[in-house]
């Protein structure tokens, strides 16, 4: 062992101080100010308006358009919070904290081009969970208030809104918290108990110890956060995630079916019976919600059981592998095309991808009454992902695995099971290149998702990725030939995507379209006869930076590998005249298995030109070049995994970027910087810390001390019992004594993301502090992993930009 490698171990004696801090160490010197706004140039990148989100109804006659407001204000973000099994919640109104909503909803005919706005809504509309009815006459959704989640309708053809009376809706569970039966007429809503009482008070004197044992079972979990921790705790999550399952009918009358602590219920297509899965004791101190013990069950329109599909145990011991499951029936769905049969997944690897098997799953299907035994449609190899059920001849199954990338796409013919499977494709789902799409659904008249079928065969849609950027386009794939034809391609100058098909067989298909300077529209396209009409006219949020250009440029790494970027440019900006710009590279690295995947081209270079506040497009307005979205592929080929030479590739990347900005002309190599978020955090200390090519960094949300994350990380399947030099190796706090450039650390105090605890950028920047480097810390108040205050997206940005003038731009 060379020095070089012998000296992070040599350093944890040393950081061991560091590390043991009090967490109010760092807080005794810290500088408690006010929140500050950058320049009214950015700010007004914060306060642009949204376009609103869109859906279709069942029917394809309206679009429904969904306002979305502004940021929020740090007000809203200190409302009540608890934090139980995984799930941040509001204990005031049963519903999750810092939620996202709607302020408005309007209706736009398709054919007409009418726009009404929905009337009637509630005094301060706070709209979450917005759905149609499967026939199209009615919407949905619930209104947030300050003390009881509402459920709303609103009649299609009147666009007015009502609330259903007497109803409270839980919705602490993730998820909706109702869907529509399939008659249209009622609602299967998930209610807060109108007899329960008030949660129960924590007692001053503690039971006893809180034990937890292990004796020679593996029990592996990766770094969840806000888990179970107490006897009270589990109380608490008895009493706010029990619920009671309820048929709402439109008229005012509700009919209880099921209670319990309910994760998930569906109707079958034909309305007969219920899909229902609720959670059960024991809970765990070690896993989130997701892993609790659970049963399935199916229940008959007046809530008596049936059927009993899972009776599954808590799930603490997955082998940390990204094709681990469980075992026993999982995935349990209906059916999409028939009255009332059930599918499900079950692993016959005993869940552990280790396992050397030639059968990974059986897929199972089960008729109406459920009193047979179940009919086994397909065997597989692989990890099964995915099912679209069509019709009686056609359901295609995908499969994948994740160590080579593979995945297979088969047909299989759920009315005759014993029919072999039929291959579509196979291929490496990292290879855009070749991917031949992605097959479109629509909602059929019981609410449920099938096929698209023009006259037997398939209709795929698909980014068309190619070396002259994305293009997207609609094939028609032949079931007997196993052929594509290609209907329609996206052409220069504009980006158009299909997202949805109106009719089939001509086909009619609405589109989303967009150029650099025109923003996102729906069109309704006639294929046959290459006719469009314009449905939307939504504007451009931000007319006065339309002079900033973008450009998709790419380059190569000095391996060879190819790389690629969307560079930005001031308004007015010339190269030869203005002379090279302090540039920002802001990225985020992903890992790949192929360096011919990993060096294929994303991105458009027709699509609108999006400035965001959330990215590196501030440092335009300052008169900064960026290249956003900057490739950094991680490859790993043969028996190589990525991660044995991430920071080699990381040092690689970030070279080839800056240059490819210095060869154009652009970029000064004295003045730049580089940042990310997340995993881009990571990146961004890291090649701070092994290569000069950047002068200073921003680091935001990050996870800098892979030791904290023992049992895997973003895409690594080993542990850190596995490699513990490579855990070493790729945490830059190992290299701290390295990291000579200025970074600037920006965290929500409230992270709640698997491995980016608060202490992680806390933790960074002490040992920055005890080893003298440049270092500055910036924790969010009521922030979680993303920042959602419109005073915490202001202070980021004042921060972002102030550290870059100091550091970089002088």
């Amino acid at each position: 062992m060379t020095a070089r490698q012998r000296k992070p171990l040599g350093l944890l004696a040393g950081i061991a101080a560091a590390l043991l801090l009090p967490v109010n160490a760092l807080a005794q010197e810290a500088e408690v100010g006010s929140y500050q706004e950058p320049p009214q140039e950015i700010i007004d990148l914060v306060d642009a308006p949204l376009t609103p989100l869109v859906s279709l109804s069942p029917r394809g006659d309206q679009l429904l358009l969904m306002e979305r407001p502004p940021l929020r204000t740090i007000r809203d973000l200190a409302e009540p919070e608890k934090r139980l099994a995984g799930i941040r919640f509001n204990p005031e109104n049963r519903g999750p904290s810092r939620p996202s909503y709607f302020t408005g909803l309007s209706l736009q005919s398709i054919d007409e081009g009418r726009l009404r706005e929905v009337e009637g809504l509630p005094e301060r509309p706070r709209i979450r969970n917005v759905s149609f009815s499967p026939d199209g006459t009615q919407l949905a959704f619930v209104q947030v208030e300050p003390e009881r989640l509402a459920l709303w309708v609103v009649d299609v053809e009147s666009a007015e809104a009502r609330e259903l009376e007497g109803l409270d809706v839980n919705a602490t569970y993730p998820g909706t918290p109702y869907v529509w039966s399939v008659d249209s007429e009622s609602l299967l809503v998930r209610r807060v108990s109108p007899e329960q009482g008030a949660a129960p008070d924590r007692d001053p004197v503690p039971d006893g110890p809180i034990i937890q044992e292990n004796r020679g079972r593996a029990a592996p979990a990766r770094t969840y956060q806000d888990l179970l921790e107490d006897r009270h705790d589990e109380r608490l999550f008895e009493h706010y995630f029990h619920g009671e399952l309820v048929r709402a009918r439109l008229d005012g009358d509700q009919e209880v079916l099921a209670e319990g602590i309910l994760s998930d219920f569906s109707p079958s297509p034909d309305g007969n019976y219920l899909l229902v899965e609720t959670l059960r004791e024991p809970w765990s101190y070690s896993v989130p919600f997701f892993r609790f013990a659970r049963t399935i069950e199916v229940l008959d329109r007046q809530g008596e059981p049936v059927y009993q599909v899972v009776d599954r145990d808590l799930a603490d011991d997955l082998v940390i592998a990204f094709d681990a499951t469980v075992t026993g029936p999982r995935s349990v769905s209906w059916r999409s095309d028939a009255p009332a049969t059930l599918f499900w997944a079950e692993a016959q690897d005993e869940g552990n991808p280790r396992k050397d098997v030639d059968v990974r799953e059986h897929l199972y299907l089960l008729e109406a009454p459920f009193d047979g035994e179940a009919v086994k449609l397909a065997t597989l190899s692989d990890r099964f992902r995915s099912v679209h059920f069509g019709d009686g001849d056609t359901a295609l199954v995908l499969e994948r695995w994740y160590n080579n990338r593979d995945e297979n796409m088969w047909r299989v013919a759920p009315d005759a099971p014993e029919r072999e499977a039929e291959r579509l494709w196979t291929r490496s789902w990292e290879d855009r290149y070749n991917d031949p799409g992605s097959p479109k659904t629509r909602s059929n008249e019981s609410g449920h998702r099938v096929l698209v079928m023009a006259e037997g065969d398939l209709l795929l849609a698909g980014d068309g990725a190619s070396d002259e950027g994305d293009r997207p386009f609609l094939d028609r794939f032949n079931l007997e030939a196993l052929e594509s034809e290609r209907l329609w391609r996206s052409t220069s100058p504009w980006y158009e995507q299909v997202t949805a098909v109106l009719d089939p067989d001509t086909p009619v298909v609405l589109t989303r379209r967009e150029s650099v300077d025109v923003p996102p529209n729906f069109y309704w396209r006639d294929l046959a006869t290459d006719s469009k009409s314009r449905i939307t006219d939504f504007e451009h949020p931000l007319p006065e930076l339309k002079g900033v250009s973008r450009e998709l440029i790419t380059y190569e790494r000095e391996d060879g590998l190819p790389m690629s970027a969307q560079m930005y440019l001031p308004d007015g900006y010339d190269p030869e005249t203005d002379g090279p710009l302090p540039t920002l590279v802001w990225a985020y690295p992903r890992e790949y298995r192929s360096a011919d995947a990993a060096g294929q081209i994303q991105g458009s270079p027709y699509q609108f030109n999006r400035l965001s506040y959330w990215g590196p497009h501030f440092a335009l307005t300052q008169g900064w070049a960026v290249l956003d979205r900057a490739t950094m592929p991680v490859v790993g080929e043969d028996d190589k995994e990525p991660n044995d030479t991430f920071i080699e590739q990381l040092v690689m990347n970030g070279k080839a970027a800056v240059e490819a900005g210095v060869e154009r002309g652009i970029t000064d190599p004295e003045r730049v910087a580089i940042g990310g978020h997340s995993y881009g955090a990571f990146m961004t200390a890291n090649v701070l810390a092994h290569s000069d090519t950047f002068q200073a960094g921003i680091a935001r949300s990050g996870a800098f001390n892979r030791t904290l994350t023992p049992f895997g990380f973003q895409r690594e399947q080993r542990t850190i019992w596995d490699d513990t030099d490579l855990y070493i190796r790729m945490s830059p706090f190992f290299a701290a004594d390295q990291l000579s450039h200025p970074i600037l650390l920006i965290h929500g105090a409230e992270d709640n993301n698997s491995g980016t605890f608060p202490m992680q950028s806390e933790r960074l920047f002490e040992a920055l502090r005890g080893l003298g480097g440049t270092a500055r810390l910036v924790m969010l108040p009521e922030e979680s992993h993303g920042y959602r205050a419109r005073e915490s997206v202001l202070h980021m940005l004042h921060e972002q930009l102030e550290w870059l003038r100091e550091f970089v731009a002088e």
